[in-house]
């Protein structure tokens, strides 16, 4: 495919590390040039224009803010007014403000709001509810007021789900009346700022927004992105769940609007691990059983699924996943709903065993539905894309400070600052850092998760890879050449029966921690449509004192050790190793099972911010969470099909 190619690492832009592939030759496919980057960014952040965001202290830092904080540059924190700057700059940004009610509650703070006429009555309600709305801003006291807006439990009133019940979502909307030019103002601000901070080959501003379903408290959010600019997206307001709580209903109208704005999209499902089981279940939200062309909607329309972020990961955990002894990370058990239900995990939350189900949903109606790419991001209100522990503003405004961390806990929910996880960025393979090269490279989900670090991950499968070539110089060349990427689809051979080759290469970040080990993980379907799982130890480092670390005969790996300071939060780097490479086979291969695979990549133990916040309080323990956290990177799967 290429010939007389050779490899250079370099820093690219705003803290892109790439690959590049050096080559007169051009790709075997279009839409695989011969010099591969890999950037970082976030599809996931809101800014003041986001309702609970601006309930939630964040007044001031709006789409501008967050490009530039993006971007490298000192901004004034919402809340606490500090200066504050990224430690790396990203590559790429979507701000992602919710559709409901968007622009709504800063425009009745700043009474810049044109009212509709509700008569006597309505209007002298809408008066007094905007009246106690500003009255709680100003006394800080916006989180319990949001309070008013969250879905109700089943405990509350009795609930029986979702689809029984499609009407408890985001709720007190309607006492406004028609808000539709307030949000169509905010809409053209956001899609103004973007134009003006995109900058092609430099850096990114993606449009886009959330899509937030949440009846009775099971987050069904997505990101909606669109790689189109101005022209297109001034032609739309976006689709909230005010309109619809159904996903269907939310496809419809990108099918539609795109049809009539020549627009293109994309959405992204993010926290599953709170949707209680209704996120990758075997039926729609409406009850009906998965059809072919539900799955063909599904995955042509959600070709990514966010794994990692604030509130939480959404990979797996040993209820599903009981061998994994890495499988419990940033668990999250709290809802986003008015009342309490105890928190139960369903297996229809979680990224692993969703994959696996779409396996066995093909098994019966011909096309898999969780066919998606992962991805990484934050959601953060604040406005500041903050994904490194030792540089995290929180999730909201207010919990930016040690401080008030534990007292944004004292509200209708149950969760603080502590519980949030400093997380997550998205990894994407692309030929240059544009809407365009981003945009193709999520659908053809080439793409990464990771948990904060810019770890460097590429993975590549193939009936067969040469002899030493994870050591290759154009390791990359012989990927592309000779097998497919992360996110592509593993075509069975006719011919010789034999395993799949992968070949994975994993580069610490270099500002962050040594790596520990890369595992691949695998789930398939037997003939019978019974579902399995395995976790390989694939490449690994030394351990405390360089001393070798072996696999026992059930394949485990002793722990790589850890160095950290619990005193200040400091690590050393004396353990792990900065790079890993390796050309693994299948030793457990079926060629009659469907099946995918893909790679997780796990840092040395470094210090996890609730550590950093009790040692500046004088603290014994942290008042949430564990001392040390063991970053990782999650890759896009590949999927091998019988013929």
């Amino acid at each position: 495919m290429m010939a007389g190619v050779r490899i250079a690492i370099v820093r690219i832009g705003m803290g892109a590390v790439a690959l590049c592939l050096l080559s007169a030759a051009a790709a075997a496919e279009d839409s695989i040039p011969d010099s591969m980057q890999v950037y970082f960014g976030d599809t996931h952040l809101h800014t003041s224009y986001s309702f609970d965001a601006f309930l939630n202290n964040n007044h001031s830092a709006d789409p501008d803010t967050a490009y530039r904080w993006a971007k490298g540059q000192p901004v004034i924190h919402p809340y606490n007014r500090a200066r504050v700057q990224i430690e790396t700059p990203l590559d790429f940004l979507v701000v992602s403000d919710h559709a409901e009610m968007l622009g709504v509650m800063r425009a009745f703070y700043e009474n810049t709001a044109e009212l509709v006429d509700l008569g006597w009555y309505g209007n002298l309600k809408r008066w007094y509810f905007i009246k106690k709305m500003n009255q709680a801003i100003e006394e800080d006291a916006g989180l319990q007021f949001f309070g008013r807006f969250l879905p109700k439990a089943k405990t509350v009133n009795g609930h029986a789900d979702p689809a029984a019940d499609p009407s408890n979502n985001i709720g007190d909307m309607n006492i406004f009346g028609d808000i539709a030019p307030i949000s169509v103002n905010a809409w053209e601000s956001i899609v103004a700022s973007a134009e003006r901070h995109n900058d092609p080959g430099t850096f990114t501003s993606l449009l886009g927004w959330e899509w937030s379903s949440i009846p009775t408290g099971a987050n069904l959010h997505r990101i909606v992105i669109t790689p189109d600019g101005a022209d297109k997206a001034t032609q739309f307001l976006p689709y909230g769940s005010d309109k619809s709580q159904y996903p269907e209903d939310l496809w419809q109208w990108l099918d539609d609007t795109q049809a009539r704005t020549g627009a293109r999209f994309l959405a992204i499902p993010h926290n599953s691990n709170i949707s209680k089981g209704y996120m990758f279940d075997t039926s729609s939200l409406r009850g009906v059983p998965i059809t072919a062309d539900y799955a063909r909607r599904r995955v042509a329309w959600e070709p990514i699924v966010e794994v990692t972020q604030t509130k939480g990961d959404s990979e797996t955990r040993s209820d599903f996943s009981p061998d994994d002894k890495f499988a419990d990370f940033e668990n999250y058990d709290h809802y986003i709903q008015l009342g309490q239900d105890a928190y139960t995990a369903s297996s229809a939350d979680f990224i692993r065993p969703a994959l696996k189900r779409g396996l066995a949903i093909e098994q019966k109606v011909g096309v898999n539905p969780y066919k998606f790419g992962l991805i990484g991001s934050t959601d953060s209100h604040s406005g500041l894309s903050s994904p490194e522990e030792r540089n995290f503003w929180g999730k909201m405004a207010k919990d930016s400070t040690p401080e008030t961390k534990l007292r944004v806990g004292k509200s209708p929910i149950t969760s603080n600052g502590y519980d949030m996880s400093a997380s997550g960025l998205a990894a994407v393979w692309a030929a240059e850092n544009t809407r365009e090269a981003i945009y193709a490279a999520f659908k053809r989900k080439e793409v990464y998760a990771t948990s904060g670090p810019r770890l460097r991950l590429q993975m590549f499968a193939a009936w067969q890879f040469p002899a030493d070539a994870e050591n290759a110089a154009n390791f990359a060349v012989i990927g592309y050449q000779q097998g497919v990427p992360m996110g592509g689809d593993l075509i069975a051979s006719e011919g010789e029966a034999r395993s799949p080759s992968f070949l994975v290469r994993a580069v610490k970040d270099p500002m962050d921690a040594n790596l520990d080990r890369v595992q691949m993980v695998k789930g398939w379907v037997d003939e019978s449509g019974e579902q399995h799982e395995q976790v390989y130890n694939i490449a690994w480092s030394k351990g405390e004192g360089q001393q070798p670390r072996l696999l026992d005969a059930e394949g485990n790996l002793p722990a790589v050790g850890n160095t950290v300071d619990l005193n200040s939060g400091r690590y050393s780097n004396s353990i792990g190793q900065a790079e890993l490479a390796v050309r693994w086979i299948d030793p457990n291969f079926n060629p009659q099972h469907s099946a995918f695979y893909y790679v997780r990549v796990l840092q040395i133990p470094t210090a996890r911010n609730a550590l950093y916040d009790s040692i500046a309080l004088e603290l014994e323990q942290p008042p949430r969470g564990p001392k040390t956290i063991q970053e990782r990177a999650y890759s896009s799967p590949i999927w091998y099909s019988p013929i």
